[in-house]
């Protein structure tokens, strides 16, 4: 039996990210992690990207695990263009706009989780269990105990559930889950355009779904998500490389020119998820594991990163106070901060896609009087703008500039 302070149960970016903010402790952590990434990158990018935000941007920062991510590979982008396909619905952001350098970074997900492994490694405090699996979990009064794949157990004060959307620890707990399924898959892929993309994310509403080209390091190369019905999904991803251009091409309204498919396409289901409770004794949630948007904003790990600095940011102050890490009467605050920006930011993800749902020439006409009203009214552009860089808001010390 070895005994830690806290066991994260999931060594992916959000979890890790938590990890590296208690380095600046005595605290003894554990990092559970089942798959050990491949170090290795290959010349074409991972399909499975992130938009960084500032506030992401700052915490990793924070957390020495920045230079990890320039030594890779990651491509910023200076500018945002939003549009409706026939309508005159339009809005454009641009990071001169707030004297800022740019709106944020395209990043591989393997590129951030390596970066923070890199950091982690060097903790003396954390220790990890990796290729590990958790076979059992029971939760005392004053402990929970968690059994490996390879038989060592582990006792912790507290265990953090950072394992994603089907969130083992949670289900472990019987914490019931608020959801609903978006009826539509994500189609993931790298896109090679004719036109260079000039560092601006881009993204059209039809009426089938959202297609958004995200720049990367490459100047003709693109992430891409395109969001629609799974049958439709299916039939993109199997079809010849040759129809799928076409079909990418003109959905796309041809604003890069002719779009071709680099590498593999693959796709996957649109859920969003809200977990009951964030919090119960001696276990908390984060990231995916407490709750799952849809990716229109791309504010899904955004969101995971400001769990992890929220809760580190509760237990160092309930350590620097003497006080028992996993009570759930102690992590109250945590939960409540976080159900309450989640929250937010699902009603707006879903409200947003409510608004862009069908091609309604009248639901049109509002879109694009909406849209000219948000792009000319006096300060709105600039605070929606404030929000997706996270520079703005009810905000973790962890993710703000140290002086």
């Amino acid at each position: 039996m070895q005994s830690f302070d806290i066991t994260i149960v999931g060594g992916g970016m959000v979890g890790l990210a938590l990890a590296a903010s208690l380095a600046d402790s005595h605290l003894r952590v554990a990092v559970i992690e089942g798959q050990t990434p491949d170090e290795h990158l290959a010349a074409m990018p991972d399909t499975r990207v992130s938009a960084l935000s500032r506030a992401s941007e700052n915490l990793l920062k924070n957390l020495k695990a920045w230079p990890g991510i320039t030594s890779r590979r990651l491509s910023p982008y200076q500018a945002m263009e939003v549009w409706e396909q026939d309508s005159f619905a339009r809005l454009e952001f641009k990071a001169q706009d707030l004297s800022q350098s740019n709106l944020g970074h395209i990043v591989e997900n393997r590129v951030i989780q390596l970066a923070l492994l890199d950091r982690v490694k060097q903790l003396s405090n954390v220790s990890l269990f990796m290729p590990n699996r958790c076979s059992n979990m029971v939760v005392g009064e004053s402990e929970a105990w968690i059994t490996l794949d390879n038989g060592d157990s582990i006792s912790s004060k507290l265990v953090v559930g950072a394992d994603g959307a089907n969130s083992w620890v949670r289900q472990q707990q019987d914490i019931p889950l608020t959801h609903w399924d978006y009826g539509h898959n994500a189609i993931v892929a790298n896109i090679r355009t004719a036109e260079s993309h000039q560092g601006v994310a881009r993204q059209i509403f039809t009426p089938q779904g959202p297609i958004a080209l995200l720049p990367l390091s490459e100047p003709n190369l693109c992430s891409l998500v395109w969001s629609t019905e799974p049958n439709r999904a299916d039939m993109l991803v199997g079809c010849s490389d040759k129809i799928f251009n076409q079909t990418l091409t003109s959905e796309f309204d041809t604003r890069l020119g002719l779009c071709q498919v680099e590498g593999e396409r693959s796709s996957y289901p649109l859920k969003m998820r809200y977990a009951r409770n964030f919090v119960t004794n001696r276990v908390a949630l984060v990231g995916d594991a407490a709750h799952t948007i849809h990716p229109l904003a791309g504010q899904g790990v955004n969101l995971g990163f400001l769990d992890a600095a929220s809760l580190a940011e509760e237990i160092l102050s309930l350590w620097q106070q003497g006080k028992d890490l996993g009570l759930h009467s102690h992590l109250r605050s945590y939960e409540r901060w976080r159900k309450a920006e989640a929250a937010k930011m699902i009603a707006a993800m879903q409200g947003f896609r409510d608004l862009f749902d069908g091609d309604n020439p009248a639901k049109k006409l509002v879109r694009g009087l909406g849209m000219q009203f948000v792009g000319h009214l006096p300060g709105m552009k600039e605070e929606m703008m404030k929000r997706a860089l996270g520079i703005t808001g009810n905000l973790p010390s962890l993710v703000k500039v140290k002086a």
